[in-house]
């Protein structure tokens, strides 16, 4: 029953589908959230072995020659990869000063137990020590000073202290007025290099990725960049997959059945 693994490898495929689908709707209302897609690749055993290569009889078609597979039995569906959308949410005010909403294709750089990563939520609050973090504790940082003496992450870490902050577009921090330190925002020259970590955040595993003259990225004070998924096209699309998953789950359940009363008729014999 070498055919039944035709169905089995689109079931398995529509399921991640599935998996990836509902974990996009969970997070229609997680700010600074990429929905992700995947894409399906299918492997034909025609293609790999050449059109030539097919025994098409040269004479008058008899009956059994209709049923020659050409190892169509072999051919199956995988996934092939998946890849984030990095298309801009919308963008809700909030009037909180310490909402920051990203325009542009940038990124704000933190600080994490786990390293430096990027993140397109902007909630940020102060912790017990002045620190900027978002509601998980990671750091927001400055932007990095070019010159001989480097800092370190550790000493780019934002720290505010009581009185009226501003944020410019251009992400300079001012308190009562006085400039205190500039966020850094960080673009990428292939975006699609960068890998989910969880709670939004994402890794850039090549420093040269980073791009040296960044286009213009603002932010904007008292917004909140939304998720990016539309739940009434992901939940659309969710139902389409699951009846595709059924029809799959029935053909399976047909091949299965024909190699069961196969065995019960030859144990007759």
């Amino acid at each position: 029953m070498k055919d039944l693994w035709v169905p089995l490898s689109g079931a398995i495929s529509q399921q991640r589908k599935i998996d990836t689908l509902a974990n996009n709707i969970a997070n229609a209302n997680t700010p600074g959230f990429k929905k992700d897609h995947l894409s399906f690749k299918e492997h034909l055993t025609v293609l790999e072995k050449g059109h030539q290569d097919i025994d098409l009889p040269n004479k008058e078609f008899k009956p059994e020659d209709f049923y020659k597979s050409y190892d169509a039995e072999n051919s199956y569906v995988k996934v092939a990869g998946s890849f984030t959308d990095f298309k801009q949410g919308s963008l809700v005010p909030t009037n909180n000063p310490l909402d920051l909403a990203i325009k542009g294709k940038g990124f704000f750089e933190l600080l994490t137990p786990n390293g430096v990563r990027y993140t397109r939520s902007g909630i940020f609050s102060p912790n017990k020590d002045g620190n900027l973090v978002t509601a998980t504790g990671n750091k927001l940082l400055s932007q990095l000073e070019k010159g001989p003496d480097l800092k370190k992450p550790e000493e780019r870490v934002i720290k505010i202290t009581p009185g009226q902050i501003t944020i410019t577009p251009e992400g300079e921090v001012h308190i009562n007025k006085k400039l205190i330190s500039k966020i850094s925002l960080i673009e990428f020259k292939d975006i699609h290099a960068l890998r989910k970590e969880g709670n939004s955040l994402f890794i850039n595993k090549d420093i040269n990725n980073i791009t040296d003259s960044p286009e213009k990225s603002n932010i904007l004070q008292g917004f909140v960049e939304q998720s990016n998924v539309n739940p009434v096209g992901e939940i659309s699309e969710l139902l389409k997959t699951y009846r595709h998953f059924e029809s799959l789950q029935r053909a399976i359940k047909t091949y299965d059945n024909i190699g069961g009363r196969a065995v019960n008729e030859i144990a007759k014999f």
